[in-house]
């Protein structure tokens, strides 16, 4: 079953990682084993739906760079972990699909400082390459947009991530 436009799929398998995921305890752990870096910069998920995903970095000493602020690549792993929270949620279900970071581009408007959230509300686009992809047995990508704003709500950084999936045989 293919998603629609309006509204993406929400497989039991989706909800579970959902759930998973948005566990602050359950998250840590995953990030301890999986993703050590984002779990040293302190990464949070905050917000997590088939639409779209929030997460937030906090300027500290780990994060910093010498010009007070948050350091770009922390920046980046916050604004990829926005989408690809997403990306890992769509997978759960069916048949294995390999996902990849294939492109990056950022803009940066602002000193980043306080906590930055970023959020990528691609998950219908993200939804339909990976059904696209397991209906065809070919690759398929996707531009993501993870938009960084401050405490203020200015914009910080906006970051278009391309993601490529390939349903495995």
């Amino acid at each position: 079953m293919r998603p629609s436009a309006t509204s993406p799929p929400d497989s039991p398998a989706a909800q579970a990682f959902r759930r998973q995921v948005l566990s602050p305890a359950k998250l840590r752990l995953f990030m301890l084993r999986k993703l050590p870096m984002a779990w040293l910069a302190g990464l949070r998920l905050v917000a997590l739906t088939p639409e779209a995903a929030t997460v937030t970095i906090r300027y500290k000493y780990l994060t910093q760079n010498p010009f007070r602020s948050i350091y770009f690549a922390c920046l980046s792993m916050a604004a990829e972990l926005a989408s690809g929270i997403q990306a890992m949620m769509q997978v759960q279900s069916g048949g294995p699909v390999s996902m990849l970071v294939v492109g990056l581009t950022a803009e940066f408007s602002k000193k980043a400082v306080g906590t930055i959230a970023f959020t990528c509300p691609d998950g219908l686009a993200i939804a339909q390459a990976v059904a696209d992809s397991r209906a065809t047995g070919e690759g398929r990508t996707v531009l993501c947009t993870s938009t960084g704003l401050d405490e203020a709500g200015d914009v910080v950084a906006v970051f278009k991530i391309t993601w490529s999936f390939r349903a495995r045989k």
